[in-house]
């Protein structure tokens, strides 16, 4: 039977994008899957062995040595057939101890650039580590047209390599899941003290600069100061940016401010939002656009690659220039406004999900792939 190893950073990463293609892989082959220990309870009904490593996400040089070294042992004694890898990182490291330990086929998938909005000598570094990846893997997948073009561009990738399963995104949606749901409307807002009367904005995702959370905070703060009928919800973990430091930002409107963290129903507070918003500097594709758009809602999100394959500007919500905080408060109050706009855009962004980023489909053209990698 062909092995297949799945690397990642973090078990989170594994239960949001990887979980449909390992269950996929091992119907028909054996599956092992490397991540973090920390968290990992999230996969215990994953139908593959784990294998606990403690991969950082920061650089630590001689930390990151041991894991390399670890990878290497590990995928010489196991012999495995295919190694996939996300995250940057992790990706650097997995694609070179599989290339050491002689693995056929050595694929990384990614999923954005953390160099693509930095200067100086830290874009310069990060974008060798790409280079390095790109060259140590035998096969690309980008998780966004618009992402290949610029990796290609900017010299990561030779023209032809990165290769886009469908039209984008590295799981796609299941509509099963992310769909409108009332009860779920209601009982989230109930859990938050929210009325169903008061429209909602969400953002889902890391809280960091690079999300555009400071942009986020300052723009629901002149937004608030005008509406007493808007309210803000914060879901996901801490990084560069702490929830306190928002709460200063948002001040004595910080009462309408409410916050989850990291969670693994992201379609419960889909369902409660009124509009999506993600004002990002970078993105690779935006997964979590197109699940608020399976639940019928609009998004508000900045105009840059990867975003652009995600949503469609005017029809499945609204893109401004990133950073421009006055442009993201006008995108917002369009939509807070126009209820009639929120649905119709709504409906537009569900139909758009389910027809272009079905995620039977994304992982039936994956699996497909590594068959005809392994033979």
């Amino acid at each position: 039977m062909k092995k297949l190893c799945y690397v990642a950073t973090i078990p989170d990463v594994v239960y949001s994008f990887l979980k449909d293609h390992i269950d996929a892989s091992a119907k028909k082959w054996q599956v092992t899957v490397v991540t973090h220990p920390k968290d990992s309870g999230l996969l215990r009904d994953l139908d593959a062995r784990l294998i606990p490593l403690d991969i950082r996400r920061k650089a630590a040089p001689l930390h990151d040595l041991a894991v390399l070294f670890r990878l290497t042992m590990l995928f010489r004694r196991e012999r495995f057939d295919l190694v996939h890898s996300i995250m940057p990182k992790t990706g650097l490291l997995a694609m070179l101890a599989a290339r050491l330990a002689g693995v056929p086929v050595r694929m990384h998938t990614f999923t954005g650039q953390v160099w693509a909005n930095r200067r100086g000598w830290k874009r310069r570094a990060y974008k060798t580590f790409d280079r390095l990846i790109a060259a140590f893997a035998t096969h690309i997948l980008v998780d966004s047209p618009s992402q290949r073009d610029f990796l290609v561009a900017e010299g990561v990738l030779p023209r032809g390599k990165g290769e886009v399963i469908g039209h984008g995104s590295i799981c796609g949606i299941d509509a099963r899941r992310f769909r409108p749901d009332a009860q779920a409307r209601a009982a989230v807002r109930a859990e938050l003290g929210i009325g169903l009367e008061q429209t909602v904005i969400l953002f889902l995702g890391r809280l960091n600069r690079d999300k555009g959370m400071l942009d986020l905070a300052a723009a629901f703060t002149t937004i608030a100061s005008r509406r007493g009928d808007v309210e803000l919800v914060l879901v996901g973990s801490e990084e560069d940016v702490p929830f306190a430091r928002v709460q200063e930002i948002c001040g004595e409107y910080r009462e309408r401010l409410h916050r989850m963290g990291f969670t693994p129903y992201p379609e419960r507070y889909m369902a409660a939002a009124d509009i999506f918003c993600l004002p990002s500097y970078r993105e690779g594709f935006g997964q979590v656009i197109i699940e608020a758009a399976a639940c019928a809602v609009p998004t508000v999100a900045s105009r840059i690659y990867g975003i652009t394959d995600a949503m469609e500007d005017g029809t499945t919500g609204l893109q401004f220039p990133a950073g421009d905080v006055d442009a993201l408060v006008g995108s917002l109050q369009t939509l807070l406004t126009d209820a009639a706009m929120r649905r119709k855009m709504g409906a537009s962004a569900r139909e758009r999900a389910l027809k272009l980023f079905d995620s039977g489909t994304i992982t039936a053209e994956l699996m497909k792939r590594y068959e005809e990698l392994m033979r």
